[in-house]
């Protein structure tokens, strides 16, 4: 048995009564969404609610202890911000399609990742350096909710990290901008302001991301079962598999059938109702 939560406080009469009925038990009300304390209900039957209300419903795990969350861990690209960075510094260079193309394979799971971004970023060979501050100023948004979310982290003294297999020119001033706790990316190489088509180092691919997490728990003491994880690509699961909780943010397919916990309908302040303690 675990506690349910229907993340939403605007739910119609006859809504209402469908979730009481598919779940046998009356919802109660919190703040921001609905719950019900004990619900024995399958994912698929909560997977089928969850798109007849248009509106995300999620199980929380019986072992989850969101009194005791320490660190929440984040993607970036398509995650925290609304973009794939790479894509839009190909855009710059006339081969956005040819770009995206490898980008979607490698985030469903289909290429291996580390392969696909130096495929990817040799083909930005030669381009002007100065692209990337224009797609950070003109293309990159954060995603909706994030800063609510962080705000709320902040207050409940919760740690935020953002890694991700994207580059440290964005994630660096990410993590500026928002006084981010931990951050980790690929360099891009370059040399006169121009890219040279290579990554400095080791690709921070799937196992680097959990290796990350890892690592902050190993220097801070934190419990790994003390953490969340949000992530929307192949490349989050493994980081994903060893995190207390895992929330897939409108995630690709193969992220949507390995994880328990969506997000596909509300943004990324629907992350606090996992850790409020106090119903009443």
């Amino acid at each position: 048995m675990h506690k349910l939560l229907v993340h939403s406080n605007k739910l119609s009469g006859s809504d209402i009564a469908l979730v009481e009925k598919i779940i046998g038990k009356k919802l109660n009300a919190a703040d921001n969404f609905y719950y019900v304390d004990e619900a024995n209900i399958s994912q698929d039957a909560i997977s089928r609610l969850s798109r007849q209300l248009k509106t995300d419903i999620n199980l929380l795990p019986d072992y989850f202890e969101p009194d005791n969350i320490k660190l929440v861990i984040s993607d970036m690209d398509s995650t925290l911000i609304n973009i794939e960075c790479i894509d839009e510094i190909a855009d710059f260079a006339g081969i956005k399609a040819e770009v995206a193309k490898i980008t979607a394979e490698a985030m469903r799971g289909e290429i291996d990742f580390a392969e696909s971004l130096k495929r990817r970023v040799a083909l930005l060979e030669g381009l002007d350096a100065a692209v990337l501050q224009k797609v950070y100023n003109q293309r990159l948004r954060l995603n909706p909710g994030v800063e609510e979310m962080l705000a709320g982290l902040e207050e409940k003294k919760i740690k935020f990290a953002l890694v991700s297999g994207g580059f440290t020119f964005f994630t660096s001033q990410l993590a500026n901008k928002l006084q981010i706790d931990y951050s980790k990316a690929n360099v891009l190489a370059e040399r006169e302001n121009t890219l040279t088509g290579e990554v400095v180092g080791d690709v921070v691919d799937g196992i680097a991301k959990r290796e990350f997490l890892l690592e902050i728990c190993e220097s801070t003491g934190y419990n790994l079962k003390h953490t969340i994880a949000i992530g929307d690509g192949a490349n989050d699961l493994a980081m994903m598999g060893i995190a207390g909780l895992s929330v897939a943010y409108r995630a690709k397919e193969i992220v949507q059938r390995q994880t328990a916990t969506h997000i596909n309908y509300g943004d990324l302040s629907l992350v606090l109702d996992f850790l409020v303690t106090n119903y009443q």
